[in-house]
């Protein structure tokens, strides 16, 4: 038999009638998005539905997570898919006679002499041999080959890069196949998904038989992602069902199609994409490096798609509920494994669901199990305020009072503090700078306040953020094999282009890093902002309310002391009650509740 832990209590709150509620209903893609991190945290805003009280900013790319992660791609606020740039869509060159330079650079490249190949083939495409424009294209392409067999995949890359700016090149084709295998070479911020963008439907679907299908597929979740980057949801969709179950892309395809669907506001699609990660994991499908990981994130996605999809604000603000959706919310809000990432993330999204349904008992014990001393370095400053609201709609005034008092004598030195470091990075050009810090926050080195600490670490622990600085790794690295490299092609021509088109990819990476780190950090710190915000809206409230002077739709939701008694928890068949003396116990975390009853009438 189940025990139900008891945390005694006067009584918190209603149904969902209070004006600080309306910011608690958002739908987002979103929470999807920094489901991605790496360690548990509130949802923010972008590719799936969270409860929270005010929607938080976009989240950036994908996480969400390549390989098996999965993260949201990044676009600019307000705008859908960008300007196209003029194409010249001329005929291809003809390729003549080659030189007899150019013959002797081909023999190397036919014969695998990679790095005596590319020091001739680049002769070749700046024109010292004196070749036609068609012959300098096929040694363009031909030297990014020679420079990926040499593992210098960045320089690889750059030069297949301009191809695909051009449609007609004559090897602007067979690039798509080189840009696939890139994208299993280089981490997700080299964006080779910006160049795939470049192709249509047609020229994937030339690899579209038995011997290459596997790219088929692979083709399709790339180029689905870049229309899902640019808000072409419904493209997106329809690529993305073209990826096989068969392929290792599938999990992800499915995943980006659920998301797509919840852009669009069609939950039941949405969640049927969801599901069918959950069967193919469980059927043993390929190509997901954390089954259990993805799992979760299935079912949290599904969750928070049931919980926008259940609740609606009229002209006036004032929420609508659809009971069904809201217990499946909560259905697949239970399925995620208590060992998981996100089991407090859903713990918390969870209390939303259960304070939107009049559940307070089950709201306020999730509440107790976040705040266990098993979970040091959780940050949910939002539960204090959901606590404090519960106890303002059940008039529990000089209770609510307590709660936002020690909140804010907490989190206002703590916003204090965090404001204190970013004011370290004012002014323009400072991106190197916070990716430094980003460094010393994550080798532990950085000279942080210890009451902010954890909270840092967490905000900049993401998955996107940690394949960016993964990237400038493999920067790193491919310029460790670049020096290996004899001095003689080190001091040529083209070694200078490579080590400058290295260096040049690093600084960007490098900006691009401390940019993302910078606007993780602002966000955390402006969530933080809100919830102070919306604390000392429950003091104004709170005075108003004893002053009897409480706006009518406020006091309209507040609990009446005959619904309170659904709020008295009880045993039942299969459950026995243990008052909570002050211990935890880990088996016990998340079947805590809370009795409420209401003074308000009094």
């Amino acid at each position: 038999m189940r025990r139900w832990w008891q945390r005694t209590g006067r009584g918190p709150l209603n149904k969902v009638a209070l004006a600080l509620l309306a910011s608690a209903i958002t739908l987002g893609a979103a929470g999807v998005a920094d489901a991605q991190k790496g360690k548990p945290k509130k949802p923010p805003a972008a590719p799936a539905p969270k409860p929270a009280p005010k929607p938080a900013p976009a989240a950036p790319a994908p996480a969400s997570t390549g390989g098996s992660d999965v993260e949201l791609d990044k676009t600019a606020p307000g705008k859908g898919a960008p300007a196209p740039k003029p194409v010249d869509n001329s005929p291809p060159p003809q390729a003549g006679q080659m030189t007899a330079a150019a013959q002797e650079a081909k023999r190397l490249f036919d014969g695998e002499k990679w790095q005596e190949a590319a020091l001739a083939l680049d002769r070749v495409r700046k024109g010292e041999t004196g070749d036609d424009e068609g012959n300098k294209q096929l040694a363009q392409y031909h030297l990014a080959i020679a420079l990926y067999r040499m593992k210098l995949y960045q320089a690889a890359y750059g030069i297949f890069s301009e191809i695909s700016d051009k449609p007609n090149h004559l090897k602007f084709n067979e690039t798509l196949l080189w840009l696939s295998k890139l994208a299993t070479d280089l981490p997700e911020p080299a964006d080779i998904v910006e160049r795939v963008g470049k192709y249509s439907d047609a020229q994937i679907e030339r690899f579209n038989n038995a011997n290459q299908r596997d790219l088929y597929w692979q083709l399709n979740y790339l180029l689905g992602r870049y229309r899902y980057r640019n808000r072409q949801y419904e493209d997106a969709i329809r690529l993305f069902t073209k990826v096989n179950r068969q392929s290792k892309y599938y999990v992800q395809s499915q995943f980006f199609q659920g998301i797509s669907y919840v852009q669009l506001r069609k939950s039941v699609p949405a969640v049927q994409s969801f599901q069918r990660i959950v069967g193919a994991i469980d059927e043993g499908v390929q190509g997901v490096e954390d089954e259990a990981r993805m799992r979760d994130l299935a079912f949290l996605s599904m969750a928070r798609t049931y919980y926008s999809a259940s609740v609606r604000l009229d002209e006036n603000n004032a929420p609508t509920i659809d009971s069904q959706k809201l217990s499946a919310a909560v259905k697949y809000w239970n399925k995620v494994d208590v060992a998981s990432e996100y089991w407090l993330d859903g713990l918390f999204e969870e209390s939303w669901a259960y304070f939107m349904a009049g559940d307070y008992p089950h709201a306020l014990g999730n509440i107790h199990t976040i705040q266990a001393p098993y979970f040091p370095n959780s940050h949910y400053p939002e539960a204090e305020v959901l606590r404090a609201v519960i106890y303002f709609a059940n008039c529990q005034y000089d209770d609510a009072r307590v709660i936002v008092a020690k909140f804010q004598g907490k989190y206002q030195p703590i916003y204090d503090e965090h404001n204190k470091v970013l004011g370290r990075f004012k002014g323009d050009n400072q991106e190197e700078a916070f990716y430094k810090f980003l460094k010393d926050v994550r080798e532990d080195k950085a000279n942080l306040d210890p009451r902010i600490k954890p909270i840092v670490q967490n905000a900049l622990s993401d998955r996107q953020l940690l394949r960016n600085l993964e990237y400038v790794k493999v920067l790193d690295d491919e310029a460790g094999r670049f020096k290996a490299r004899p001095a003689g092609f080190q001091s040529s021509t083209l070694g200078s282009d490579v080590k400058d088109a290295l260096q040049l990819a690093r600084d960007l990476a490098v900006r691009n890093t401390g940019q993302l780190a910078r606007e993780r950090y602002q966000r955390n710190l402006d969530e933080l902002n809100e919830h102070l915000r919306n604390a000392a809206k429950i003091l104004i409230d709170i005075t108003a309310a004893q002053r009897n002077q409480l706006d009518v739709a406020i006091s309209g939701g507040q609990v009446t002391a005959a619904e309170s008694k659904a709020n008295i928890v009880k045993p039942d068949e299969e459950h026995v009650i243990w008052p909570f003396d002050g211990e935890y116990w880990r088996d016990e975390l998340g079947f805590y509740r809370q009795t409420i009853t209401s003074k308000c009438g009094r």
